[in-house]
């Protein structure tokens, strides 16, 4: 039987994250799961051949101290990862073939405290909150405190620590601010209109309590591009959402309605090149240095963040056009891509809206109303809710 081959395998990340990296010679399905005492990570898979370098597995990295691999049955395979502490399963997937790179199953493990790590287990694999055997941390839990635990280091000395907070991170981006107005017509300035878009999208996705809100800006200040996408990254963001408004010059004529934009390294038509071009020089307004900075990321692991990342983003952007289009007058092209700077985190699905042309009159009455602007704020969270849905049923089939 011709069964799946894995012919490579990499780690790479820090004792905070860690990702594996398994090349295959065709998509597969599998399973995932972790075991406490001691903590490991399993992955069930059919059966596969394994063609891996000798040694592989035998050393470590970040939080897998070393892992082991082979036939458990007929037509089974397993992957055992032993942790060097306790570690939740972030994302777990397989990556499609594409641009000559072959299928690769993708593991990446985020360090936990040990409560944290043994509530995210299935209830018949979890043991009470003692500390694990030859661990050095000693961990108590109190029923008096449900939210907080002592945490014992080598010294014995007690620290309290909070349960973190495990909702998706969605980052809200109003464009411009400060000395950078973005567009203006009509007595209004674009950074005036998007911040109280974006203020007023905060209210409405925080109110639901199932995502931790952060924005880029709060008031009338100039935030560099490369800044909002760090705070993005910083966050561990699930979802970074850029709020404008554009004009037209006279000359170009008098487009009109929404138009939602994703990352793309060449532009998807003449208008929105332009527009790229026209934010990502905002930048020099506020007299930052625009060079991109050096990564010391191996490429490979970068075009997987990005390649999942795209398929992300573009999944949100038709979520979005399909809410928004039954509220909000959408431009007759309302998907475009485009190398805005700002959508350019590699690990973090993003999109760009521009809400309207405020060089069009009806658009700016929209802009300016209340009731258009409650409205279209409703969609856009209702998209929120959908994309992250969606995220959830995806990660439970594949784990």
């Amino acid at each position: 039987m011709n069964f799946p081959v894995a012919s490579d395998v990499r780690l790479a990340g820090d004792h905070k994250r860690t990702r594996f990296i398994l090349d295959l010679d065709k998509n597969i399905q599998f399973r995932a799961f972790a075991l406490a005492d001691p903590y490991r990570v399993v992955v069930d898979l059919p059966q596969v051949t394994f063609q891996l370098a000798s040694g592989s597995g035998t050393s470590g990295r970040g939080l897998i101290k070393a892992f082991r691999y082979g036939l458990v049955m007929p037509g089974g395979s397993r992957i055992v990862f032993d942790l060097a502490a306790p570690a939740r399963i972030e994302k777990s997937y397989v990556l499609d073939a594409a641009n000559g790179q072959p299928p690769r199953l993708i593991l990446e493990l985020e360090a936990v405290d040990r409560t944290t790590f043994v509530q995210s287990l299935a209830a018949e694999s979890r043991p009470d909150l003692r500390p694990a055997v030859g661990t050095t941390e000693a961990i108590t839990a109190t029923a008096a405190v449900a939210t907080s635990e002592a945490v014992a280091d080598a010294t014995g000395t007690a620290k309290a620590t909070e349960s973190p907070d495990i909702r998706p991170v969605v980052v809200i981006d109003p464009g411009h601010g400060g000395v950078d107005n973005g567009t203006q017509a009509g007595g209004e300035s674009e950074k005036k209109l998007v911040l109280g878009f974006a203020l007023a999208l905060r209210d409405r996705v925080e109110k639901a309590g199932k995502y931790r809100v952060v924005m880029t800006r709060t008031d009338d200040t100039f935030v560099p591009l490369g800044d909002r996408v760090r705070l993005a990254r910083n966050q561990s963001a699930a979802l970074f959402v850029s709020i404008h408004a554009d004009a037209l010059p006279r000359r170009e004529g008098n487009a009109q309605g929404a138009t939602i934009y994703t990352l793309s390294d060449k532009a998807s038509d003449a208008e929105a090149e332009r527009l790229a071009e026209l934010e990502n020089k905002a930048d020099a307004i506020g007299g930052v240095n625009l060079t991109e900075e050096p990564t010391d990321v191996a490429d490979i692991l970068i075009d997987l963040a990005q390649r999942e990342t795209r398929t992300f983003s573009n999944r949100f952007a038709r979520l979005l056009k399909n809410e928004m289009k039954t509220t909000v007058r959408m431009h007759k092209h309302p998907l475009k891509s485009a190398g805005f700077k700002v959508l350019k985190a590699p690990d973090v699905p993003s999109v760009l809206i521009e809400l309207g042309y405020v060089s069009n009159k009806s658009d700016l009455q929209h802009l300016v109303s209340d009731n258009w602007r409650s409205k279209t704020v409703g969609s856009v969270a209702q998209a929120i809710d959908t994309f992250f849905a969606k995220r959830m049923v995806s990660a439970r089939s594949a784990n």
